[in-house]
């Protein structure tokens, strides 16, 4: 109930903000870009179609903080408390899940289609949540994840592929970051309800039963919702693409949008695309563009922070309760105002922003564990420099690489294409969480913090040199501009 009405407050706000859009742009080119008709296609039409969509991003932020505050209980549970590697497994088993899912999420996403492709990935997250909400032992609860992070695999860059191509031009990057928000929404959602686990037995079954609700829902009501039109075209079904750029666009809009999607997408043959195409062929630049972004966006620390916030806040002194209700409101103010910003500012600006200063205040930690500080500016300078990582994290780095690989990567190779990014995403991201505590005990937080600081100063050099801004721009004009040559 509490997420609903944050949901609701939080589509309110999205509207407020889109109807300024409306009024400001109204004479900007169209999402075909051909300029044929007055005005922008309103965002009205679409918006229901992302904010369902948006429910497998709740989903897996629930999942990805679902353990935070409940991983000390569920050791007490199951018998492995004390047990570094056997919790590091409890995080990294659901992120090992997730690679094998993200491999196949781009065929799911042209064999079915990028509706069904969402509703199939809703099942294994209620399958696998069932399992560890009733496991007796480490091994089922493992098993569980397993489950869990394949859907968590399928979902993201399947919903990143729905919404960059249903969304007006002008929205996109708004529409974009509703998906960073609706993970927001999810990591408070589980942050929330994980508070009475350490003192309520058993309560951490509860917290993963709760994540069965909006997996259900998502699969439920992406019946509903529009197919992309971009996949129906590539099948073939041209009567199907003009009813769903109807529903998305408005009938004024529909045959200037049906005329360029045509030039582009007519003939092309998704289920040809061979991956030496795309890991060392003609498109392997903006294959490793995306990748070295998902890459540089684990590296800089995020998961170590949210999948371990309670721990390094115990270590502090803190009580991560409260502290942990803290990085969930920092990370939803953060992508709340990416939101505004994504769409003026553009892409660019707030990857190098937000890079910037993520590497700022992990060195802020890093400082904060060093030997002469004292140890009360130390606390204050560690949960301030944790608190500010999050915030700042949210801005760019969060949303932006998803958002950013979804506009840049041509039509035909899409979908294979954000698989095989996604999928080395959730390789360093499964190292980072398996390794982390181990780590933090053998090296100490100075070094790590450091070395997480370095990986963010990395990533602002890499994307002044690399990134191609996309700002207002349609997909089709993104395409021809990054036209590989033969």
């Amino acid at each position: 109930m509490r997420e609903r009405h944050v949901d609701v407050a939080s589509s309110r706000h999205t509207r407020d903000l889109l109807n300024a859009y409306d009024a400001e742009q109204s004479t900007e080119h169209l999402l075909s870009g051909t300029g044929n008709d007055t005005g922008n296609p309103s965002w009205r039409h679409s918006l229901v179609h992302v904010l369902v969509a948006t429910l497998s991003s709740f989903v897996f932020g629930y999942h990805l903080c679902v353990v935070n505050e409940t991983l000390e209980s569920i050791s007490l549970d199951l018998s492995f408390s004390g047990n570094t590697m056997a919790k590091g497994l409890v995080v990294s088993t659901c992120l090992g899940g997730a690679f094998v899912g993200s491999i196949f999420s781009g065929w799911i996403a042209d064999g079915v289609g990028r509706r069904r492709a969402l509703q199939l990935c809703a099942l294994p997250m209620i399958i696998g949540t069932s399992m560890s909400a009733t496991t007796k032992d480490l091994w089922g609860m493992l098993l569980g994840r397993l489950f869990v992070g394949t859907g968590m695999g399928i979902g993201p860059p399947v919903t990143a592929l729905y919404v960059s191509e249903v969304s007006p031009a002008h929205v996109r990057g708004t529409y974009g970051s509703l998906t960073q928000i609706a993970t927001g929404l999810g990591i408070m959602g589980s942050l929330f309800i994980g508070i009475p686990a350490k003192k309520t037995l058993g309560w951490w079954r509860i917290c993963f039963w709760v994540s069965v609700v909006p997996a259900t829902a998502l699969a439920f009501f992406m019946e509903f919702c529009a197919e992309s039109p971009h996949w129906l075209l590539k099948r073939g079904r041209d009567a199907e693409a003009e009813i769903e750029l109807e529903k998305l666009l408005g009938g004024s809009h529909v045959k200037s949008a049906m005329a360029e999607l045509s030039n582009l997408d007519r003939g092309d043959d998704a289920d040809k695309v061979k991956l030496s195409e795309l890991l060392y062929g003609r498109h392997f630049k903006v294959v490793f563009i995306g990748s070295a972004l998902f890459a540089l966006q684990q590296l800089s620390g995020t998961n170590a922070i949210f999948y371990y916030s309670s721990t390094v806040f115990k270590s502090t002194g803190v009580p991560s309760d409260f502290a942990n209700i803290c990085v969930g409101i920092c990370n939803l103010l953060g992508s709340i105002v990416a939101m505004l910003l994504m769409d003026k500012l553009g892409r660019k600006v707030l990857l190098i922003g937000s890079f910037s200063a993520t590497a700022v205040s992990m060195g802020l930690q890093a400082i904060a564990a060093s030997s002469f500080m004292p140890s009360t500016a130390a606390i204050y300078l560690s949960v301030g420099g944790m608190l500010m990582f999050v915030l700042t994290f949210a801005l760019g780095a969060g949303p932006v690489p998803s958002l950013l690989l979804s506009e840049i990567l041509p039509s035909r190779i899409r979908a294979k294409a954000m698989a095989v990014c996604m999928a080395f995403h959730w390789v360093i991201n499964f190292f980072v969480g398996f390794l982390f505590l181990h780590l933090l005990e053998q090296i100490g937080p100075l070094v790590l913090d450091s070395a997480f600081a370095s990986f963010s100063l990395l990533a602002v050099i890499f994307v002044k040199k690399n990134v191609l801004e996309t700002k207002g721009k349609s997909l089709q004009e993104i395409e021809i501009e990054l036209q590989p040559s033969e």
